[in-house]
Parts: structure tokens; C-alpha cells; sequence
């Protein structure tokens, strides 16, 4: 059975919003028309407290900038996808009626989360991983934003925990931060495993 993971299509990641991608809006037509083609779909959401330690403004720094936390290198980003708030709350226009669970992911202040299954230090599992070997789901399909961050980590997870991976390229967007991350991030992608495809493929 395929399962389609929507991740993060949220309204801060559209154009506008806090972290805006640009062209983000362009793909929710594209989910929505694919969705009734798989049994099973599933949505995740970016959930910070305020004052996440990704936040550049926590630490009085510039977006982009790069500072050590602990062990781990962090990425300073814009104040996003704070916890009950509309900038949290998935696009408007996607169908979210197909959707039979929803995962939160970035929800410790300490900790960025890129994937769907962990945080970024690998200590907090989403519990999506048991959710779908609880159910016996294999083959999963990731669509949503970005490609270069959370599609990526989302893939790399997905792979190594064992299960089939598709990445649905034109139903992605990527963030781009620095020239060639969206295709460095699907050759990365491909090198491990997953398949690329378009929407029309499904």
C-alpha cells in the first residue's frame, strides 16, 4: 500500500510567509490532485515554541548565519511555524480530508528538526516510524517543502529505518539557501536510494 507524506505545507513556508518558498503555493494543487491515489496519507507540521534555537532572533544573529549548539552546527532561520499559530497551520487549499494523521516535528526548544521521524540530534523519535510499521506501510511517497532540508533529512531517515522511498519532484519546492542545494540534495537523495519521479508518474 502507498502512503503519501505531506511534509510541512505549512502557510510560513509559502510566499508570504516567514520562511517564504518561493513558488511553495504552486505544489498544493499537485498533492491534491495525487492524494486520492494512495491508500494511506499523512501530513507533518514544523511545531516551534517560541524562542526555538533556530530562531536567529534568539540569538540576536542573522538568517542564514551558522552557529554551533552543543555538538551540532545550526542554521539561524527567520521566527517560523510557532506552535497554534496561523503561520503554523497547513495551506490553505489542501485537502485536509484525506489526511488520517498528522505529526509534529521541532516541538523541543533546544533541538532543530528536519526530518520527519527525528529530531536533529537523533534523540526524539515523532513516533511517525511506528505509526507506519504499526500498520505495515513500506512505501512511502514524500511531497511538501523544503526539498533541500526537510524532504531530505525525511528521505535519508526513511531509507536507512528500511523503508521504499519516492520522492515526488514536482510536488516539491526548495528553500535554496545557497546555489545547487535543491539539486545536490536530490543526487544525494538518488545516491542512497530513492527514486525521483513526477506527479504524472504516480
Amino acid at each position: 500500500m502507498k502512503t503519501l507524506i505531506i511534509t510541512d505545507v505549512q502557510h510560513d513556508f509559502l510566499p508570504g510567509g516567514a520562511l517564504g518558498i518561493p513558488g511553495g503555493d504552486a505544489i498544493v494543487p499537485i498533492i491534491n490532485q495525487i492524494m486520492p491515489k494512495f491508500e494511506h496519507v499523512i501530513a507533518t507540521q514544523d511545531w516551534h515554541p517560541a524562542h526555538h534555537v533556530s530562531f536567529a532572533s534568539v540569538h540576536k544573529k542573522n538568517v542564514g548565519e551558522v552557529i554551533q549548539v552543543g555538538d551540532a552546527e545550526q542554521i539561524l532561520w527567520p521566527d517560523h511555524c510557532i506552535q497554534n499559530t496561523h503561520g503554523a497551520e497547513l495551506a490553505v487549499g489542501l485537502h485536509q480530508d484525506q489526511i488520517e494523521a498528522f505529526f509534529h516535528k521541532g516541538t523541543d526548544h533546544k533541538v532543530d528538526s528536519y526530518s520527519t521521524f527525528f529530531d536533529n540530534a537523533r534523540k526524539r523519535s515523532t513516533g511517525l516510524a511506528d505509526h507506519l510499521r504499526k500498520r505495515h506501510l513500506k512505501d512511502l511517497y514524500f511531497v511538501g517543502l523544503a526539498i533541500d532540508y526537510c524532504i531530505l533529512y525525511s528521505v535519508l531517515d526513511a531509507i536507512e529505518l528500511g523503508f521504499n522511498t519516492w520522492v515526488i519532484k514536482d510536488a516539491c519546492r526548495p528553500i535554496n539557501l545557497h546555489p545547487g542545494d535543491e539539486a545536490r540534495a536530490i543526487e544525494t537523495m538518488r545516491s542512497k536510494g530513492a527514486r525521483i519521479i513526477l506527479s504524472s508518474t504516480v
